[in-house]
């Protein structure tokens, strides 16, 4: 029994290296039948990740989505429990209350000592005639002449004290908006129109200031990196013509521009002195999807799917007709779905790329 078995992985394993080799040799054929001007390389589908972390340290309280779902810009990922910050709040308002009402009696305050000051004022007015008139002594008009400075300093004194509500006030209107905007920060929300890679969080847990709640695909930003040999990566130019062709789909080719090309070698040998071991040097290169040739299929896009990438090295150079077929446009949603669809699952893989009318 065990001899079989033994037998039958033996003849898998065969299988699976023949239709490797096989592999390999038709994309070797692929490349060696295009033309001159146009080279090609192996990589795979990728796109950006883009962590919704916390900006402040808090419980999570609920999280809206599920790996895999697809999320629009703006829409709400994690709600943090907002209890701390909603009596914080509540505190600043108070303390904005209590500066209104202490501006309010500083305020008549002032007004109570602006009429004694004017009284006083008049008061020292009338006791100067009657000095000049030697109808009242010196010390009756000192007398007067005091309780006006005393009315002046009493009626600097309350705006001053204005001035300080006013300020403490402000001080609470400012803590507010602080915690409002902290508040706000609490509801994290999608940057990208992507899909759901990674829940890293569930409801209850704690995370720590910057800590990642979710990861997305961030899927109007989709490439493919191949490797191009040193005389081959010389010559490409940023924003050169190429297309994709994806291993589950060869039949068609979708079209993109080169965004990167590296700087520096990605594999090298140990010396380069010769110029055998210069030609080995390999450079990364980048095909960008354009987005609006990735809407249409933003439902269907899957990373990590692998393919041959074509790039033009010359813009006078044609492209081969079996590279010139864009992929066909996606089907149209049904227009009922039944109720237990959601246990259906996918069975046609649809890549990437680009519309037919696109193309």
């Amino acid at each position: 029994m065990g001899s079989k078995i033994v037998g039958r992985l033996l003849v898998l394993v065969v299988a699976a290296a023949a239709a490797f080799v096989a592999w390999q040799e038709w994309t070797r054929r692929q490349a060696a039948a295009l033309p001159v001007g146009i080279v090609s390389g192996n990589g795979r589908i990728e796109s950006i990740q883009v962590d919704v972390a916390a900006k402040y340290a808090g419980r999570v309280r609920t999280i809206a989505v599920r790996e895999g779902d697809l999320v629009e810009p703006g829409q709400m990922i994690v709600a943090m429990d907002t209890a701390e910050l909603e009596a914080e709040l509540a505190k600043a308002k108070a303390k904005i209350a209590e500066a209104e009402e202490s501006a309010a009696e500083v305020t008549a305050d002032i007004v109570s000592k602006e009429s004694q000051q004017l009284y006083a004022r008049q008061q020292f007015a009338r006791a100067e005639k009657l000095l000049g008139s030697k109808t009242i002594t010196r010390d009756e008009f000192e007398e007067k002449e005091a309780k006006l400075r005393v009315a002046e300093a009493n009626v600097n004194a309350a705006k001053a004290k204005l001035r300080s509500v006013e300020q403490s006030e402000e001080v609470a209107r400012a803590e507010v908006r602080r915690v409002q905007a902290q508040i706000a920060d609490s509801t994290l929300t999608s940057p990208v129109r992507g899909r759901v890679l990674y829940r890293l969080a569930e409801e209850g847990e704690v995370l720590s200031a910057g800590g990642k709640a979710v990861t997305l695909l961030d899927l109007s930003d989709v490439s493919m990196e191949i490797f191009l040999p040193a005389q081959d990566a010389g010559r490409v130019r940023i924003g050169a013509d190429a297309r994709i062709r994806l291993d589950v789909r060869p039949e068609y080719a979708g079209r993109a521009r080169v965004s990167f090309v590296s700087p520096e070698a990605q594999f090298t040998p140990k010396q380069v002195e010769t110029k055998s071991e210069r030609d080995k040097l390999m450079f990364r290169v980048k095909l960008q999807f354009p987005p609006e040739l990735i809407a249409p299929y933003i439902e269907r896009v899957k990373t990590g799917l692998r393919g041959v990438g074509f790039v033009k090295l010359d813009d006078a150079v044609a492209w081969p007709a079996d590279l010139d077929r864009p992929f066909p446009p996606p089907p149209a949603a049904p227009s009922v779905v039944p109720a237990d669809a959601a246990s259906v699952p996918a069975t046609a893989p649809i890549p990437t790329p680009a519309p037919a009318a696109a193309n």
